[in-house]
This record gives C-alpha cells, sequence and structure tokens, in this order.
C-alpha cells in the first residue's frame, strides 16, 4: 500500500479531527514570572500538579542529535505557500516586476520579496519542505496545533504542551547552576501555547523584544536592600519552602523566586535582551526583527535557553495580497511584510553563522496553514487552504533545495520526497525537532492527569509520524 494511502486508511480508523473542548491553554507570563517574587507562598497554585516522571515506553528509535538549540518561528496567519517559498507565478496575476522570480538551485525563488533568504538557499544555508499539509484550516485550532503537535480539541490536546516546554523538561539535566536564562524562551506573542499539564517551571517565559531589555529586573528599593529582604524571607520560611513538607508546588514556588532573582541586576541579561538602535536597523528595525536580535543575543549568552519561539503575525491577507490598488510597497501585503520576514530571519541566520552558533542550531519557520492558488479573489486577496510549507536551517541541514513537490498551482502535493511517501504533517516536524535535539520522539510519559500516558508524538508506538531525516541527507 503506497504510504498515503496507509496513512489515510489509519486516519480512517483513528480520526484527528474532533469537538473543540477548550482553547485556554495556561502559560507563565513575564508579568507574572515576576509577580511570583512578591506573590508569597499563597501564590503556588502556579506551580503546577504534574508528579515524577515514569516513562511507561521508548521505541528503540536513533536521534538525530544535530542541535543544542531551536530557533521556531510562527508565521500566525499563513502565509501564502504559492507567493512565498513555493512560488507559483499566475499569469495576469503575480506582479513578476516586485515579485522578481529567479531560478536558484533548479527551484523558483521570489528574489523580490525574500532576497537574504534566497541568498542563503543559494549558499545551501536553508531547505524547504514542501509537501506539508495542515489537518485544519482555522486560525486558532491550527496555530495551537502547530505548537503541540497535535488536535488541541482532541483527548489529551487541552492538557498537551507546547513543544518548547517538552525540549525544557527534557534538557533540564544539562543545566548548570550558572545558568540563569530560562530554558524555553517565547517572543512577541502573550498566546503562545503554554505547559500543558507540565509543571509549570517549564512554560514559556514570554517577553516582547524592546531597547530597553526586560522590564521589572529592579527593585524601587535598591538591590541592596532587595538582597536584604530576600535572606529575610528565607530564614523565616526555608522549612516551608525547601523540600517542602507540603510537596511540589511550594518547592516549585521557591524555584521561581531563585529564578526571578536570578535575572535582576545582572549584566549578562542586560546584554543579552537590551539593543542599540544600529543593531535593530541590521535587522529591519521592526519588531519581528528585534526578536530575532535578541534570539541571536540570548543563544550567545549560553545561559540555558535551548528553545526559541518568535510570532510574527500578519499573514491573514484575505484581501490586498499584494497592495491596495495593485501599490506593492503600501500597507501590509505579502511583499512589504515578506520583506521584514526576510531582513529579520535573513539577518539572524547570517549573524547565526557569524558567531559559531549556526552549525548547533536549527531554525524552522511555518505558519498554520497556506492560501488558496491561482488568481486571487474578488477581494484581492486569498483563502485559507490546507497545503503549506516549512523551513529549515542550521543544525547540518544540507540547503539549497526543496523537499517534496506540489502540482502546476500549488493545489496538492505530488511527490512527497521523503521516505514516509505521503504528506508531511505538522506531527512530524514536531518529532523532527525532537529528534534533532536528540529527544526520544517516541517517549510516552505515565504522568497525565488522565493516566493514559501522553505521547511526545501522536501514535508513536504505530510509528505513524517521523522525523523528516531527508533534510539531513
Amino acid at each position: 500500500m503506497h504510504g498515503q494511502d496507509k496513512f489515510n486508511h489509519f486516519i480512517e480508523r483513528h480520526p484527528h479531527l474532533g469537538r473543540n473542548i477548550g482553547m485556554l491553554r495556561p502559560h507563565l507570563s513575564r508579568r507574572q514570572f515576576f509577580q511570583l517574587a512578591g506573590a508569597g507562598v499563597a501564590g503556588s497554585y502556579l506551580a503546577g500538579q504534574a508528579r515524577a516522571t515514569d516513562l511507561l515506553w521508548q521505541a528503540p528509535v536513533t536521534t538525530l542529535n544535530k542541535a543544542k538549540n531551536v530557533v521556531f518561528i510562527l508565521m500566525a496567519g499563513a502565509p501564502s505557500h504559492t507567493d512565498t517559498f513555493d512560488l507559483k507565478v499566475v499569469s495576469g496575476t503575480t506582479p513578476v516586476a516586485t515579485a522578481v522570480p529567479e531560478n536558484i538551485n533548479g527551484v523558483l525563488w521570489p528574489t523580490g520579496t525574500l532576497p537574504k533568504l534566497g541568498e542563503a538557499f543559494k549558499n545551501n544555508d536553508v531547505a524547504v519542505v514542501r509537501s506539508l499539509r495542515a489537518w485544519a484550516v482555522a486560525h486558532n485550532l491550527a496555530q495551537t496545533w502547530t505548537q503541540i503537535g497535535r488536535n488541541p480539541a482532541a483527548a489529551l490536546g487541552d492538557i498537551a504542551p507546547n513543544m518548547g516546554t517538552v525540549v525544557a523538561l527534557e534538557k533540564t539535566p544539562e543545566r548548570l547552576p550558572s545558568h540563569v536564562f530560562p530554558t524555553f524562551l517565547a517572543l512577541n506573542n502573550d498566546a503562545t501555547a503554554g505547559p500543558g499539564y507540565f509543571d509549570s517551571q517549564f512554560a514559556p517565559f514570554k517577553t516582547n523584544a524592546a531597547a530597553t531589555g526586560l522590564t521589572n529586573t529592579t527593585n524601587p528599593d535598591g538591590e541592596t536592600r532587595l538582597n536584604m529582604k530576600f535572606d529575610l524571607m528565607h530564614s523565616l520560611d526555608d522549612t516551608l519552602r525547601v523540600n517542602s513538607p507540603y510537596g511540589k508546588p511550594l518547592d516549585s514556588m521557591d524555584d521561581f523566586y531563585r529564578a526571578a532573582k536570578g535575572l535582576m541586576y545582572n549584566p549578562t541579561v542586560d546584554k543579552a535582551f537590551k539593543f542599540t538602535a544600529a543593531d535593530s536597523a541590521r535587522y529591519g528595525a521592526t519588531g519581528f526583527g528585534n526578536a530575532c536580535l535578541v534570539a541571536n543575543q540570548v543563544l550567545a549568552a549560553n545561559q540555558g535557553t535551548r528553545f526559541i519561539q518568535i510570532t510574527v503575525g500578519g499573514w491573514d491577507m484575505h484581501t490586498n495580497i499584494y497592495g491596495p490598488n495593485g501599490q506593492v510597497t503600501v500597507g501590509n501585503n505579502i511583499f512589504t511584510l515578506g520583506k521584514q520576514f526576510d531582513n529579520g530571519v535573513g539577518t539572524l541566520i547570517a549573524d547565526l553563522k557569524a558567531n559559531g552558533l549556526f552549525d548547533q542550531t536549527l531554525v524552522v519557520m511555518a505558519g498554520e496553514f497556506g492560501r488558496t492558488v491561482g488568481p486571487i479573489t474578488s477581494q484581492g486577496g486569498r483563502d485559507h487552504y490546507a497545503q503549506q510549507f516549512a523551513v529549515f536551517a542550521g543544525a547540518g541541514v544540507k540547503g539549497g533545495r526543496a523537499i517534496g513537490s506540489t502540482d502546476g498551482n500549488g493545489s496538492f502535493t505530488v511527490d512527497p520526497g521523503w521516505s514516509r511517501q505521503r504528506d508531511v504533517k505538522p506531527e512530524d516536524i514536531e518529532a523532527t525537532i525532537y529528534s534533532a535535539l536528540g529527544i526520544n520522539w517516541t517517549t510516552i510519559r505515565y504522568d497525565d492527569p488522565f493516566g493514559r500516558g501522553f505521547e511526545y508524538v501522536p501514535h508513536a508506538k504505530e510509528d505513524l509520524y517521523g522525523p523528516i531525516n531527508e533534510l539531513w541527507s
């Protein structure tokens, strides 16, 4: 049976789509993180209820183990695949003078829209997967699906953690006492999927990139007085807060206090999270560019951060995808936003190469789905569509090529381009990220609230999903 047919047969017996049972997901915001330093033990409800890890099962797989870090860029709003990384020139529709299609390594590329990434593609630094297909074309559902690697509305979906949370848990043994940065950092999106049922110490640390750096890292009373109050607090209640007789919640609360204090009055924090106007300009002087700049500085600091998620929105172009009245440089459209995206990621890749981090950092870029193909709509835009793309760079990825291909207008996959011989799914992207980090993607944990066994990647025992090893071969 062909790979796609076999996959479809399994899905018929085990449907992936289901009723929405809730989309509100817990997380730890930057504000909450620092508020914990003054919340007292009453704030222990934030510490989570996960029990000790009890691994039920793992398949004897070999992980890629190529990456030390991951930068995952969520292109929220769903970019048009046929105007970006799966370019299809539509006669009478595509503004070719602005897109500037060029054949690079045998792949048609919009050099006018994505010039820096085009150079990276030419230099074999970037690979594109064109056979990715979304499960759903509803924004909130699909965006969360992309981050947790499963249906948020299915059983256990509502308690499933962000990929970054799984990474944070798995990489905790590698942290050193000197590491003061959070393992999982989320930039420019307060709605980033949270830790699910995992302990909140593995939650995303959420903040927005700003030239002034992290806020709330000083105290109105000054550093000396803060240290005195901190020491006094511990002298009074360490019997309750350290190895607490009340269990993990209070221990976790103490961990939060210490982590928050470690970020305060810390020159390493300032150096990583602050930036100059000149540096910002190199990245395009945009919110997204600044996030890419901070990501580079945080990884260069080597203070324990291993997973960074950056969100760049604005891709939901139902109208004026090429600009109002054809004015491609006016307003938010595929060219203006594409240039902002290109400046940010292109400079990030260049800086990672310059500081020696590129070979140990996997950069992944994807939206939640794609957009309709062929001529644009009567509103001058493109609507929701399942076919999409994912872009990979760094950590030994062999770039300068496209894996998989679509038909002439980008409607569907004609060649999957990988060993499973079917469409790539978000779960496969998740497995690829875990494998690249040396994490066994088939892991099943028995600490979920329902005792059903939580799979890092769904249907692990059936080997339904797996990493795209072809990116490295």
